[in-house]
């Protein structure tokens, strides 16, 4: 059974389990999908490296009892058959299960007698749609087994592939603790590359809002900043996680892997740190839009003000002509009619001339 999540890479639609659902049933929550799960396997130490991809499930079993560190990825959590598969094997809490296949799951951290279990956001922006992709990457941490689940095929991590596949690299020399610090690295240095790119878009911003914005600019506003809310609160709750792991007893993070930990905490607080200010940024940019906007209605209204001042006296006159008296002497004067052209030609250009004087326009 697949529950549709209405999904925009802008907006996450919020879902919650329908009633009368046992707890643990593992129900995928997301988007509808039909491409193939691929599962993909990693072995190493110092020594040794072993890849394979495209396996099946009952591939990976054999990998349970490894004494060397082992990664499993799989791509694709929709096939719910498949993820009960694995957590039957590897020894998963159901509940667990069923935060995998939830892709509306809080970022959060949950520590097992065997395994620690994590839930993080990963963030990749289209620059020129102007869209960010949000993707729900879950990480099963067990003795010597990382199991990476994530929403689709393709993603940032093969730049830790590299590595892997490098003899030389630090990482093949550590264990899961160390893996998944650099999963979890990978997916924070990309939240750097977002805010930088959003950045750029706020400056660009700031510019244009002071000159003459448009209805352009309030879309692409409205834009940006909901994307500026996805990215708080993906990061808000990771540094939870990480605080977590840093607490030194957590049995996954060994003494030496720590001070990896602090520094992505670090970074994560710099994250943090930089999306509240593009938030009052953002306000900021709101209140000179709606300045701008004020700005540009009272001068349209003094415009309108001055020509009503000006007409107003020329009004009266016309009025007092136009009543219907048999005794007005001006009537019936031969050049009255002239006259008073000229006399309203003076009074409006005197007030013209008072109004410059003035600097009123």
């Amino acid at each position: 059974m697949k529950r549709k999540r209405k999904h925009s890479y802008r907006k996450e639609q919020s879902h919650k389990k329908a009633s009368g659902v046992e707890p643990g049933k593992v129900i995928y929550i997301g988007d509808d999908k039909d491409q193939q799960v691929n599962i993909s396997v990693i072995d190493y130490d110092e020594t040794h490296f072993e890849e394979r991809t495209e396996l099946n499930i009952e591939d990976c079993f054999k990998y349970k009892e490894s004494t060397t560190c082992t990664w499993i990825n799989v791509a694709g959590i929709h096939q719910t058959d498949i993820i009960e598969k694995i957590g039957k094997h590897f020894g998963i809490n159901p509940l667990v299960l069923e935060d995998v296949v939830n892709t509306n799951s809080r970022p959060k951290i949950d520590d097992f007698k065997d395994y620690v279990f994590i839930i993080l956001k990963m963030l990749t922006y289209d620059t020129e749609k102007r869209v960010l992709r949000i993707e729900q990457v879950s990480l099963v941490c067990g003795k010597n087994l990382v199991i990476s689940f994530q929403e689709d095929e393709g993603d940032l991590f093969n730049s830790i592939r590299m590595r892997l596949r490098d003899a030389g690299s630090r990482i093949r020399k550590y264990g899961p603790d160390f893996l998944a610090y650099s999963l979890m690295d990978k997916i924070v240095d990309e939240y750097f590359i977002i805010i930088e790119s959003m950045g750029t878009e706020l400056e660009d911003m700031e510019d244009e809002v002071s000159g003459d914005p448009t209805r352009e600019f309030l879309r692409r506003y409205n834009e940006l900043k909901q994307n500026g809310i996805h990215l708080r609160k993906s990061v808000w709750p990771l540094r939870e996680v990480i605080n977590y792991l840093l607490r030194g007893d957590v049995w996954l993070v060994k003494q030496e892997v720590l001070p990896y930990y602090r520094d992505l905490y670090d970074h994560t607080i710099q994250v943090i740190d930089t999306t509240e200010t593009y938030r009052d940024l953002f306000s900021d940019i709101m209140d000179i839009y709606l300045s701008t906007l004020s700005l540009k209605m009272n001068e349209v209204m003094k415009v309108l003000t001055i020509i009503s001042t000006i007409f107003i006296p020329l009004t009266f006159i016309v009025g007092v002509y136009g009543m219907n008296f048999e005794v007005m002497p001006e009537l019936k004067w031969q050049y009255g009619y002239y006259t008073v052209w000229v006399f309203m030609g003076f009074v409006a250009f005197g007030m013209i001339l008072y109004f410059r004087r003035k600097k009123w326009f």
